[in-house]
């Protein structure tokens, strides 16, 4: 069996061999060796915020003359390509490592060093050309750069990913609310029937309901954007040039085209990421309500003959391998599937949120990987979601207005036309019999105008209030900071996420 070449590298604990080919250095190999624990990497995403700090720091240093043009140079090119994609296999760092995820900003420094070196036309790992520490490391700490990574990841993600699916699924539901508004159906709560109302405004009610997450989401990732880069090892910016941080903090933003700046006490930043706990806590709201709306849907769709049958949802794939023909609710049991997910790594992001002791809280690698993968599988299962469901939902207009004439729940109308007492005998009938209230009222001897008044679902299904626009879609009644208002379709106006488009 044939081996692969090797060469020595080395750091403070003294000389190891590595594949000669690795971009990485002696730090991520001895991480490499120290947790075999997963298989699990951070993403790309965070590398790739890695990555962008230090592509900042370097060109915040060549501003304040503290590095060469040439080394900058290398330095950025080499994180730009990172920032791209390239060299993800010599990010080998598991998830469960070293507290605060020295290793994965070692991993980093390391591999933008090699690269950096090979572009100054040195060779691979060549430390004297460019030293992963003393160079792409320089005024910086792992305790504020995978701080400020972890909240450049989300913010991207947030930004560019969920946010928009949220939207597109927003702007499906009201044109269902739309198509659906002449549908009327029984309501139901406590699951038995209820007063009639429109399946329109259940999925205006949906649709509403994301918007209004979509501004909680907004309100909270705006703290994202306080990033406390050149506080360094503890917050007082130890071996940082005057200027660095501000100069670092800008080139971010404007790398990014999102709104960083720096916080109003690094201290603060370098002991808590509670802001990601803060977003995290949302992503489970989120979650709850997407689990609600996918719960809905099984429901309304269940049958096709001993089920509410209301609803009909595209049929994706077989739904049994024994019973032909079933067709299964899967979008939506996916998303439900998802959901609990996403609870569980809010739990994770929670409980480490809490371990901090003193300067610094040594859990945020494993942060990092839960906020990072709620966001990541809440925008793909959304984006699903919606193109393979929602798009599709077709209602039954004749099953729904059966229910809506048949619910006994109709009796709240009687009371104003009969009475209560009245009212009661006719349900007491009809439940008996098993007839319709109509019937029930003709055999009980009630005038034909009274019931054909008390019992017009066209008009019980209205909403009796028009100052509230429930069943306008494109409309939203979530009550907004002025400098946040809420989305209508797309993404909000002038807030947190406008400046990545």
């Amino acid at each position: 069996m044939s081996h692969p070449t090797m060469r020595t590298v080395h750091d403070s604990l003294g000389e190891l061999q590595i594949p000669a080919e690795a971009y990485y250095g002696a730090q991520t190999a001895r991480a490499i060796v120290n947790f075999p624990i997963s298989g699990l990497r951070l993403p790309h995403e965070f590398i790739r915020a890695q990555a962008i700090v230090k592509w900042a720091a370097a060109r915040a240093h060549a501003d304040l003359g503290t590095m060469t043009q040439d080394k900058t140079n290398a330095i950025c090119q080499a994180a730009e390509e990172v920032i791209d994609g390239r060299f993800q296999d010599w990010f080998q760092v598991d998830v469960y490592q070293a507290g605060a995820g020295t290793s994965q900003n070692m991993n980093v420094n390391e591999v933008i060093a090699s690269r950096a070196s090979e572009l100054l036309g040195g060779t691979r790992g060549d430390t004297s050309m460019v030293h992963p520490n003393d160079d792409v490391n320089r005024s910086q700490s792992t305790n504020d750069t995978i701080h400020v990574a972890m909240n450049i990841a989300g913010m991207e993600m947030l930004a560019h990913e969920l946010d928009p699916s949220l939207a597109a699924l927003q702007t499906a539901l009201e044109d269902k609310a739309l198509a659906f508004q002449d549908v009327i159906k029984a309501g139901r709560t406590h699951l038995q029937d209820a007063v009639p109302l429109r399946l329109g405004d259940e999925f205006a009610a949906y649709a509403e309901n994301i918007a209004r997450h979509r501004v909680w989401l907004e309100q909270s990732a705006s703290n994202l954007l306080a990033i406390g880069i050149g506080g360094n090892a503890v917050g007082t910016g130890i071996n940082t040039p005057p200027g660095f941080a501000q100069r670092a903090a800008e080139y971010i933003s404007e790398y990014t085209q999102l709104a960083f700046h720096l916080p109003n006490n690094p201290f603060t930043f370098n002991q808590n990421p509670d802001e990601v706990v803060l977003v995290s806590g949302v992503l489970r709201t989120i979650a709850q309500a997407l689990g609600r709306i996918a719960n809905d849907f099984r429901l309304m769709a269940s049958g096709p003959r001993t089920g509410f049958g209301e609803i009909e949802m595209p049929a994706v794939q077989p739904g049994s391998s024994i019973m032909p023909g079933k067709v299964n609710p899967v979008m939506a049991e996916m998303l439900n599937m998802v959901a609990f997910q996403v609870l569980g790594c809010d739990t994770t992001v929670a409980q480490a949120g809490l371990a901090g002791q003193l300067e610094l809280n040594v859990m945020m690698p494993v942060m990092a990987a839960n906020f990072l993968h709620s966001i990541r599988i809440l925008s793909n299962a959304v984006d699903a979601f919606t193109d393979r469901c929602v798009r599709g939902i077709e209602a039954d207009v004749s099953r729904c207005r059966w229910y809506a004439e048949n619910t006994l729940s109709l009796a709240t109308a009687l009371n104003v036309e009969v009475g209560y007492e009245e009212a009661a005998k006719i349900v007491k009938y009809a439940l008996t019999h098993n007839v319709s209230l109509r019937d029930a009222g003709k055999a009980l001897g009630i005038a034909d105008v009274a019931m054909n008044r008390a019992l017009d679902v066209e008009r019980l299904s209205r909403v009796t209030d028009p100052s509230q626009p429930v069943s306008t879609p494109h409309a939203s009644n979530v009550q907004d900071p002025p400098q946040s208002p809420p989305p209508t379709n797309g993404r909000p106006h002038g807030g947190t996420f406008e400046m990545g488009d």
